[in-house]
């Protein structure tokens, strides 16, 4: 038999499990510690009297001991549900609600939801209707509880006072007690615990679930349990990429390996089902296939978009008749809400968050986001949003993929992931971190509509900065107003262009210089060339004055200012700009060179306008690009190489480099060589180079 001492006040409450139906406490008058111990059978039912004396370690002994007989004297002695630790007192919320016992715990829970009350008139209601969901004063509370019941999955009263990790606690040391589950498989559990509000409505889906996160895989295992092997087996699969067939195939072969009556599960269809209800929940929102909207919100119900006219729903190929309830494009939301609540709910991950705060190095080197002035200035110019550690720092990224991985196959799906700057280096970018928050399907690309499809993000986003949300924090063991804030966004330079609203390529092709964008058009090569780079240069720096090196040209200018996000939103505020893709003819008559394409989406966040560097450039598509250029032009690969005869004319027309102009005879042209072309011998030594490089 097992003893819990908790102390209460001056007094320590003891519960003694007596293995018989019902358990019972005892008051040890005065004393400052808790423990715990074990004493021979023993209950009140029996007239053989209790055993004397009662030994426990680390609590007093005396004064003697005073032995309780009835649950009555127990409650009057004010002994709060609370204090009889998870498990213990849900027994009376599992009896009959015409009983003796269910109405001692309805009191009992009354009594201590309005004594830590913080409005002394109304509680959350825990009744299967109301969920927590809903105040209400106590004659209502304790109608409902007798009416509808309580909700049996809430066993831990943290909506009305009730510490969240002290249970955890423990739970944790009793399984350690008992060295028959592993330390893995706690954490498992504590996951399970975690997810406990997603099921205040189908309290049976938890406790299936929780069973079998306490289940031993087979009898007698003693490291893994069902959900715990499951768990493992399903992250390799997403790690590897198997397939469901072969993933089936490997949990049926595992079954037949391991002893009889094990749990395994033995297919995909059962491994999903066990898992799903781990899972968080996403929104599948139909789009049209123009861009134009989402179907969401007053636009739910309606089967046409509103603006291009086009159908809502997918057409079949034979008959080209519409099949209703199959929408032609669709995105699929993962509200980041819930997902930042449930890391605050591990007191690990929540310890994690508040590495910028705690244990970040300030020596003035460049390590972190929280290092530099964009995280500095959110913290100047929102004091109360940077006085709180635990508000979130984001930032966000996306590009297209091909999800088939066959270059033949014109597929465009754009993945868009946040990422949490509130977490060390060696964590932040660990794809645990990275969520995935929504996922717009192809086959075309959005382009610059995407800012219609980021809608259900930008109101989540709206809502963490304006709002905040309740989040409980289970390092600190206390509730707080969760906010977050999106730092900035990082992308390769076409999603850029599409995230910021502004033109990538043409002759305004420069987010810097915008509208001022030196640029040419090569009548040989066909491509736009950007030219006046000096203008970046100190005012006196030699280069300005040398012309026969560069365009044949002095350089004066001076470089423009880089627009700030309150210049751009108040040029462009007043702006409408239409959302879709159209025709190939109308677009061809209605086109336009103006560098602002659409206003971003992310200017709907009121302090968007205000943070210094709103959107950055991926480096290592960059670095790629200019790596393979060089590479090629160096090796000279047909069809890589940025040297060629179109290039040599466009050098003659612009009157740059005359040595390099083609020279011409009477049977071809040929390119005289350059400084950079390699004889054979050269070009072997850079290969056998490269591929001895150990990169870092």
């Amino acid at each position: 038999m097992k003893v819990r001492g908790t102390i209460h006040g001056e007094k320590v409450v003891v519960l003694i499990d007596c293995g018989a139906k019902h358990n019972y406490g005892v008051i040890l008058g005065y004393g400052a510690a808790v423990g715990e111990g074990k004493i021979s059978k023993w209950s009140p039912h029996r007239r053989s009297s209790p055993p004397q004396p009662l030994s426990l370690d680390g609590l007093p002994t005396t004064p003697p001991p005073r032995h309780l007989s009835s649950l009555n004297e127990l409650f009057k002695l004010s002994v709060t549900p609370h204090l009889l630790g998870f498990g213990q007192f849900s027994y009376y919320f599992f009896a009959n609600r015409m009983s003796r016992e269910y109405e001692l715990g309805v009191e009992a829970f009354i009594q201590f939801g309005f004594r830590h009350a913080k409005d002394s008139s109304t509680i959350r209601c825990p009744c299967l209707k109301c969920g927590n969901r809903l105040p209400q004063d106590e004659s209502t509370v304790r109608y409902h509880l007798y009416a509808n019941g309580i909700d049996q999955s809430y066993k831990i009263w943290f909506w009305h006072g009730k510490s969240f990790t002290s249970e955890t606690s423990c739970n944790r040391q009793a399984y350690m007690n008992e060295e028959t589950v592993d330390d893995d498989l706690f954490h498992v559990i504590n996951m399970v615990q975690n997810v406990r509000d997603q099921f205040s409505e189908v309290p049976n889906t938890f406790d299936n679930m929780f069973d079998d996160a306490k289940k031993p895989l087979f009898p007698g295992c003693k490291r893994f349990t069902k959900l715990s092997a499951l768990i493992r087996l399903y992250n390799l699969k997403v790690r590897f990429g198997w397939s469901n067939a072969s993933f089936s195939e490997l949990l049926a072969t595992i079954s037949e390996l391991l002893p009889e009556n094990n749990k395994m599960s033995i297919s995909m269809y059962e491994a999903k089902k066990t898992l799903t209800a781990l899972g968080l929940s996403y929104q599948k929102i139909d789009a049209c296939p123009n861009d134009c909207c989402l179907y969401s919100k007053d636009l739910a119900n309606i089967s046409r978009c509103p603006k291009c006219n086009i159908s809502r729903w997918k057409t079949s190929k034979n008959s080209n008749e519409e099949i209703k309830g199959v929408a032609a494009k669709q995105l699929w939301y993962f509200p980041i809400v819930p997902r930042f609540l449930r890391m605050f709910k591990n007191s690990e991950y929540a310890k994690h968050l508040c590495w910028h705060a705690n244990d970040k190095k300030v020596d003035g080197v460049l390590r972190h986001p929280a290092d530099t002035p964009s995280w500095r200035l959110v913290d100047h110019l929102w004091p109360d949003f940077g006085f709180e550690p635990r508000n979130l720092r984001l930032g966000l990224s996306t590009d297209g993929i091909n999800p088939y991985g066959d270059l033949s196959t014109k597929y465009s799906c754009w993945p868009v992931i946040a990422t949490i700057y509130n977490l060390p280096p060696w964590l932040c970018m660990r794809r645990k971190y990275l969520m995935l928050t929504m996922l717009i399907s192809g086959p075309k690309q959005p382009g610059y509509d995407i800012s219609v499809y980021l809608a259900p993000l930008i109101d989540d986003l709206k809502l963490m900065w304006e709002e905040g949300v309740q989040c409980f924090d289970a390092h600190r063991n206390e509730r707080f107003t969760l906010r977050a804030v999106l730092l900035w966004t990082i992308n390769d330079f076409p999603a850029y262009g599409n995230l910021c609203g502004c033109s990538v390529k043409g002759y305004k092709a420069c987010p810097i210089c915008g509208e001022e964008t030196s640029s040419i058009r090569l009548p040989h090569g066909k491509k736009n060339a950007y030219m006046g780079h000096r203008k970046y240069l100190p005012r006196h720096h030699p280069y300005r004055r040398q012309k026969k090196a560069f365009d044949g040209n002095h350089e004066h200018g001076t470089p423009p200012l880089p627009l700030s996000g309150e210049t751009i939103y108040n040029r462009l505020k007043d702006k409408t700009f239409p959302c879709g893709k159209r025709s190939t003819r109308r677009l061809n008559e209605d086109i336009s060179n103006d560098y602002w394409k659409r206003i971003s989406a992310f200017y709907e966040l009121t302090y968007w306008k205000k943070l210094h560097v709103r959107h950055c450039l991926d480096v290592m598509h960059i670095e790629k690009n200019v790596l393979m250029n060089i590479i090629g032009t160096l090796l000279d690969i047909p069809g890589k190489s940025k040297d060629g005869l179109s290039v040599r004319l466009d050098l003659v027309e612009m009157n740059i480099r005359p040595e390099l102009a083609p020279a011409s005879d009477r049977s071809r042209t040929y390119i005289p060589a350059a400084c950079y072309t390699l004889s054979r011998e050269e070009k072997v030594s850079i290969c056998r180079t490269l591929s001895d490089l150990k990169a870092p």
